[in-house]
């Protein structure tokens, strides 16, 4: 099915697949560019969901993606040596 891009960037489904899939206007979808392909899906990926949530909190926290960085590989090797009887 080929499909031409709007102004603005639109792109307009086919009544076929909105009656198909029960989609209506103002639904959420979740684009997942895969080096080029592009995968739509009805929906808000729960991955998203939950890295949006994440941020928020960090953001709230007031703390850099490097705060929470700190002390991760000592975290990791102690988790490696219980799991493992080890250090990796």
């Amino acid at each position: 099915m080929t499909r031409q891009l709007g102004e603005s960037g639109v792109l307009t489904l086919p009544e076929e697949l909105r009656s198909r899939y029960r989609l209506k206007e103002g639904e959420l979808f979740t684009l997942l560019d895969l080096d080029g392909v592009f995968v739509l899906s009805p929906g808000v990926s729960v991955v998203a969901k939950r890295a949006a949530e994440i941020e928020r909190l960090r953001e709230e926290a007031g703390l850099a993606v490097e705060d929470l960085l700190v002390g991760l590989d000592d975290t990791r090797q102690g988790l490696y040596a219980e799991t493992y009887g080890t250090e990796s």
